[in-house]
């Protein structure tokens, strides 16, 4: 008896020897296929990931922080192992002024071997828009939302008749020549598309441009090539890189000014990253404009972070009630994202004179959150995990005073609009005195800021036929903007 028991154990133990092997074997074999990701492996990830077609609708999670269906990658846990980058000052949004004024009036001599003429063109624009007429009596645009109107004006002018872009034809779809037009990231998406199909703009001769363009979507780079749950950007750079080595390689036009004659324009979280490198010469329109990521003033351009609900209407829902009509003092609903959400919902979730509120209930169209912001006098736009937040053209778009808490954010369209006077700006170590800061600001100052937000608001509307002076105009005249001023000396 004693001999069959024994012989039964150690049938068991070897079966069990087996099955442990088997399990350490297999773990083995799934860490190596995580981490290394061969490319047989990292196509069937992508394949079995479930990540869905550009063509759908492209939610936003935060957008009042109710149900979602699109899952907002953020690499917190991986940035937690990389080398923190040095921290820098935090920039009030004077001392930015200040330095947007010194890159402005700076010297630059970039090399450049372009033909005399796009040279002389160039250096002619800049002195027609220092020296343009002084004007404040505009029919079209309104004095009070501008840095210098009668810049803005001229330089408008001058590129309606003068700019011309080329557009490199390389790359294929989806990470270029592709967009989404819906979703949080839907800024590049439509600037992408007008861009293509514009004839205004668009030249075939590159000897004859003054831009470059290059057409890829960040967005699109991100559901294409990024590993789920592998915490790692790193062959999203990689592969950037070596499309812009490419572009340098194949053609000339990149040597003539190192590149700072050519652009892009991209709106996921990762792009100040993506476009490293090389592509750091270029002029980057970026709505994850952190001067802490390696945004430059002067240099590079803040895009607005436009959630649209739906491309076949993207202004649905535009308007908000009248100052007297608004009896919220301030509105804010959202994930708890980032450091400083969680800090906002402490200090002021139990206010009586504000509504600061973590997600709401999911209603169709986002309803009651767009009727918050159409009946609050001020809708604060707190960071998340980036600086950037849909929330500041929202506030636009339904005639709320934006208040921005996001430290060494530079807002859209920096170079040109004057937000002091449109918009509310308070340092993240200052939430605790928010509601003093906001009760500080009179009554008449308040409805002077409200009747600029509904002028500004004009400026942030797409239309799938561009207009004049619309969303698709200012992203372009900013480069054009940006591109002039750092020619020549």
């Amino acid at each position: 008896m004693d001999h069959v028991f024994g012989f039964t154990h150690y049938l068991y133990l070897k079966q069990t020897i087996k099955w442990i092997c088997l399990f350490g074997i297999a773990s083995a074999v799934l860490l190596t296929v995580q981490y290394s990701q061969p490319p047989i492996f990292r196509s069937l990830s992508f394949l079995l990931s479930g990540v869905k077609s550009h063509s759908l609708k492209d939610s936003y999670p935060a957008f009042n922080g109710s149900v979602i269906t699109e899952k907002r990658t953020n690499l917190s846990m991986a940035d937690e192992k990389r080398p923190k980058p040095e921290t820098l000052p935090v920039l009030s949004i004077s001392q930015m002024n200040e330095l947007l004024q010194k890159t402005r009036s700076a010297p630059h001599s970039v090399p450049s071997q372009l033909s005399s003429r796009v040279d002389q063109e160039l250096l002619e624009a800049k002195s027609q828009i220092v020296n343009a007429i002084i004007t404040n009596n505009d029919t079209d645009l309104y004095a009070l939302i501008y840095r210098n109107i009668s810049m803005f004006k001229r330089s408008y002018e001058i590129m309606e008749h003068m700019l011309k872009v080329y557009i490199y034809k390389d790359g294929e779809k989806p990470i270029f020549h592709d967009s989404i037009l819906e979703g949080i990231y839907a800024c590049e998406g439509w600037f992408l598309k007008l861009m293509e199909a514009n004839k205004q703009f668009v030249t075939e001769d590159p000897s004859e441009a003054h831009l470059f363009y290059i057409p890829f979507s960040s967005r699109l780079l991100e559901l294409t090539l990024y590993v789920p749950h592998s915490h790692s950007r790193d062959n999203l750079i990689q592969f950037m890189k070596n499309h812009t080595e490419m572009l340098i390689t194949k053609y000339s036009f990149w040597n003539r000014t190192n590149g700072s004659d050519h652009f892009l324009a991209a709106c996921h979280d990762w792009a100040p990253a993506e476009t490293r490198g090389h592509l750091l010469n270029t002029i980057r329109a970026l709505c994850n404009a952190d001067i802490q990521t390696g945004f430059q003033i002067g240099k590079d351009v803040s895009l607005p972070t436009t959630y649209v609900q739906s491309a076949t209407n993207p202004l649905k829902n535009v308007g908000g009630e009248p100052p007297s009509n608004r009896p919220t003092l301030a509105f804010f609903a959202g994930h708890m994202h980032g450091h400083v959400r969680p800090v906002l919902l402490a200090h002021w979730g139990n206010d009586t004179d504000m509504k600061i509120l973590t997600r709401m209930p999911h209603v169709k169209g986002n309803q009651n959150y767009i009727d918050h912001m159409k009946t609050s006098k001020f809708c604060i736009c707190a960071r998340g995990f980036a600086v950037h937040s849909p929330r500041v053209v929202e506030s636009l778009f339904y005639n709320c005073v934006p208040v921005i808490i996001s430290d060494n954010y530079v807002p859209p369209f920096f170079d040109v609009l004057n937000w002091e006077s449109f918009a509310v700006f308070i340092p993240e170590k200052d939430i605790p005195n928010l509601r003093t800061v906001l009760l500080s600001i009179s009554r008449e100052k308040y409805v002077e800021m409200f009747e600029r937000v509904k002028k500004v608001r004009e400026h942030f509307f797409w239309h799938s036929e561009p207009v004049k002076y619309d969303l698709f105009h200012m992203i372009l005249h900013s480069v054009w903007y940006t591109r002039v001023f750092r020619t020549g000396f």
